[in-house]
Order: C-alpha cells, then structure tokens, then sequence
C-alpha cells in the first residue's frame, strides 16, 4: 500500500510540468532595441525633412529689384507733338522732319522718333507751334453759312457760330456752301480730319435732299442702282422717299462726306436741288441739337468716332 494519497489532481515532480500550446518563452530575454521609423505622410509614404531645393520648399533670397526710372510725361515724339499742334498728320509730319522743315530749339531734326520736351521751342516749316488739347464739337448748320467764307453774297463764315467756344484752333471736316444745312463737325485733330477727307469711308452719311418736282419711280430705281459722275461709278448705299412727304422729300445714305456729290446726283437726272439737309454723319444725329446750335462731343462719341 502506498502512503502517499493523491489530492484531486495529476502528480507534480519530474517533467510532467504542464503543456502549452505553443513553445514557452524564454526567460531574462533582453528585449531588442527598436529602430526609428521614417515619418510618413497619411499614406505612409516618406517625408523629407526641410532642406532647400531649388524651385521647392523655401524660398531663396529675393534680388534686389533693379531701379524703375520713370518717363517723363512731358516728353513726347517729335511727329506727335506737330500732329497735336493741328498742323498736319503724324504720317505727315514724319515726311517734314526728314525733309529738314522741323527745328528744336533752334536746331533742324532730321531723327525719326526724336523726343522733345513741352518746354522746347519748335518751329513747323518757320512757324512756331504749340501742342493743344484734342477736342471735337458738333455744329448743326444753318442756311447762309459756309466753310468757305469766299465772299458769296449773303454768306458768312460757320467759325461765327463757333466763336468763343474754345481757345483751340478748331476747323470744320469737309465742306459746306450757304444753302446746305446740318451736321459739321470741328475739330484739332488733323489726323480725323484726314481720315474723313478720304474718298472710300466705311462710315455713313445720311441726308434728306428736296428736289423740285417729284422723284419718278423709274429714276428712283436708276439711282438705287448706282450712277456714274465724272467718269467714276459711285455706289448708293440707300435712297427712299421720306414718309409722310411729298415725293420731292428724298433720303439718300452715303459714305462720301462730299456735298457736292449728292446734288451732282439728281441734277444728273434733270432735278434741280432745293435744299440738302445732313442728319446723321457717322453715327451722330440731330436730336436735340437745334438749328445754329453747337455742343461737345462726348467721350464715347469721340471714340465711336475714330472707329467708325
């Protein structure tokens, strides 16, 4: 009989410890020293510390910005400075300079794009000029005034009805004889003076002609189709009989500015031409311009009309 009695269980002693399911741990083990892990963005991938790369990261030093100097705005060209005296186009007056006509304080210039200052002297073909400000005025022309003033009887200079209005030296574009009516325009600008002058204008001009008898049909539609004056073929952009009127009242649209050239018209076909009456020259009208009254342009009309 053994003495010893077991107790509930297996017995201890020898290599009966108790199993695991896996191997057991090694004891004392000094853990490993752990090793810094790159720092990474949201999506693990490596960030690099701040250094500077060019075109990256920080900026490089700025350069001093290099002096600014700053342009006289009282020097202009010389071709502009004539243009702005009324004296002639800029184009033109580039042809005076090379030609030896245009002095600078005393000096001929023959440079093309020389610069001169507002307080230099200079003298246009022996004429001292003076640059002025552009301005432009519209005139609604009445009876017994013409841009002529030749002396005709009973005729009087249109610079009358302008008198006072400005210290500019203004002048009327085209021309208008005593019993012609409507818009003029005047101005210091050579080079829209010139520009109107041209023969083949893409701007209109419309006119309201009465004749002494009636505008038959069969030379209304001979007009419409264009006429031949002087041996040159000149083409009629409108022509209707006004409404309301008798058939003596004719509208004519142009692009001449020549005054002439709407009587020449009908007297062509045997009319005799009472009165022509301009109401509209490149986009500007009468309205509430009066008979020998003149106004400003404004500034949106002034650019209209460079463009037209």
């Amino acid at each position: 009989m053994n003495n010893g009695s077991k107790r509930g269980g297996a017995p201890r002693g020898g290599n009966d410890r108790k199993k695991s399911n896996g191997p057991s741990k090694p004891l004392n083990k000094r853990p490993k020293p752990k090793t810094a892990k790159p720092e990474g963005d949201s999506e693990g991938r490596p960030v690099r510390k701040a250094e500077f790369v060019k075109g990256k990261g920080q900026r490089p030093e700025a350069k001093p910005a290099k002096p600014v100097v700053a342009k006289d705005k009282d020097e202009l060209r010389l071709n502009k400075y004539i243009s702005n005296s009324g004296m002639c186009s800029r184009r033109d007056a580039d042809i005076y300079i090379q030609s030896g006509n245009v002095k600078v304080n005393g000096q001929v210039v023959t440079e093309m794009g020389y610069k001169v200052k507002l307080t230099d002297t200079v003298e246009f073909d022996g004429t001292r000029i003076i640059p002025e400000k552009k301005e432009y005025l519209l005139l609604n022309k009445p009876k017994a005034f013409s841009t002529s003033g030749d002396g005709e009887k009973g005729s009087r200079n249109v610079a009358e009805l302008i008198r006072g209005a400005s210290k500019a030296n203004l002048q009327p574009i085209g021309r208008m004889d005593l019993t012609t009516t409507g818009l003029l325009i005047f101005t210091n600008d050579a080079e829209l003076a010139r520009k109107f002058a041209q023969p083949n204008q893409k701007s209109f001009k419309i006119y309201q002609v009465s004749l002494d008898k009636n505008l038959k049909f069969d030379d209304f539609e001979k007009i419409q189709g264009g006429v031949t004056l002087d041996g040159h073929r000149l083409f009629i952009d409108e022509i209707s009989y006004i409404d309301d009127k008798p058939k003596t009242e004719i509208g004519l649209k142009l692009r001449t500015p020549n005054v002439k050239v709407v009587r020449a018209i009908f007297e062509s076909f045997g009319y005799n031409v009472l009165k022509v009456d301009r109401v509209s020259f490149a986009g500007l009208t009468k309205k509430n311009l009066p008979r020998g009254i003149y106004r400003f342009l404004t500034e949106q009309e002034i650019i209209n009309l460079k463009n037209a």
